[in-house]
């Protein structure tokens, strides 16, 4: 993955899962620091630290925006911030791994749903 996309999604990754009750105390902290190595990363530029903000409400509609953000600023040559953004990824990947509402195996299964709230009509012939 290279830098600018792992920054950035990242820092969406924060945004969605880092800030919740859920979260461990790690991935807040991991979260917060990435978060603060880039926003020193744009001082003087108001226009990164608006998008950053932005990005942290809606990281969906602001991930490219932010992309051009790190690449002006070079965040992406940051060796610092690249390993925060790792060091975060790797966190939520671990919070995640033992996490999941489900843990099913469907091996052979016909006309199984797995979720909540699913609508099933099944044919019998």
């Amino acid at each position: 993955m290279d830098p600018v996309t792992l920054v950035v999604g990242a820092l969406a990754a924060g945004a969605l899962q880092g800030t919740g009750e859920a979260a461990t105390s790690a991935v807040k902290d991991a979260y917060q620091a990435l978060k603060s190595a880039v926003a020193a990363r744009f001082a003087g530029r108001p226009s990164g630290q608006a998008v950053l903000r932005e990005h942290e409400q809606d990281p969906e509609v602001y991930a490219e925006p932010l992309a051009e953000q790190v690449r002006e600023a070079g965040v992406d040559r940051d060796p610092r911030i690249v390993e925060l953004a790792q060091t975060l990824m790797a966190l939520l990947q671990e919070q995640g791994a033992g996490s999941a509402k489900y843990q099913v195996r469907l091996d052979g299964a016909k006309g199984v749903q797995v979720g909540d709230g699913n609508t099933q009509t099944n044919t019998f012939e």
